[in-house]
């Protein structure tokens, strides 16, 4: 199975403009979530981009680059062109603002298309910890179903506790598709619960296509806003 990681990164965005290039330990942060993909050695590394300084940037810090146009709707998107012409058969979503993601859950993703070759798309969850993130709309939940796919996933609290206790997922936004499927999925209509939950995903399992679930000790600071990146640059600081 020959596997290739892409890095879809843009230069505008609303609440941190330029958000690839931002300096984080002396470096692009760009160059950061590079090293974590090439560190965990399943493929080669691409950045997906539409701006000729996020271009410059991955390339010296060690990625092929794939330029894109400029008004996809979403990182799978963006993918979907670059990934066209690329000899493979896995494709690996690495967030271009995730400077801090563990290579061995960049590993961990392509395991289920190990077992299931017809299987369309992977992604991650981990056991949420504690009632404040079961509670936040920003932590996005999912449930699986006795195969480990993907059932749903939400913002609001699920599965609700009726009887008490809490046992519940939340997904870690790193995602693999097999290469057939990454290319349909730009055709692929919105449907009313992507658009209410504001979650991509839920595009994919309303058209019946299903999304494998690896569960495991998954977690990462991913950078939104700048204070994202100065909680990052301390977490990098003390390791």
């Amino acid at each position: 199975m020959k596997i290739a990681v892409g890095i879809p990164a843009r230069y505008e965005s609303t609440r941190f403009p330029g958000k690839p290039l931002a300096e984080l330990a002396g470096k692009p942060m760009i160059a950061h979530v590079i090293e974590r993909a090439k560190e965990a050695n399943v493929g080669n590394v691409y950045v997906a981009t539409d701006d000729n300084r996020i271009a410059a940037a991955a390339r010296e810090h060690g990625a092929e680059v794939c330029m894109t146009r400029a008004d996809h709707n979403s990182g799978s998107e963006r993918l979907a062109e670059a990934m066209r012409t690329i000899d493979c058969d896995v494709v690996i979503n690495v967030q271009g603002d995730e400077p801090l993601i563990d290579p061995e859950a960049i590993r961990a993703v392509v395991e289920p298309f190990r077992h299931d070759h017809s299987l369309s798309m992977a992604t991650l969850a981990h056991p949420i910890q504690n009632d404040e993130d079961f509670n936040d709309p920003h932590v996005v939940k999912v449930v699986c179903d006795a195969k480990g796919h993907a059932l749903y996933f939400s913002r609001a609290p699920i599965p609700y506790p009726r009887s008490g206790g809490r046992n519940s997922l939340q997904h870690v936004g790193l995602y693999a598709y097999r290469k057939e499927f990454l290319l349909i999925y730009p055709e692929l209509t919105p449907c009313e619960s992507e658009q209410a939950e504001q979650l991509e995903q839920l595009r994919v399992l309303h058209h019946g296509y299903s999304i494998a679930v690896k569960i495991g000790d998954f977690n990462s600071v991913g950078v939104d806003t700048p204070e994202d990146l100065a909680r990052a640059e301390k977490i990098i600081s003390a390791s």
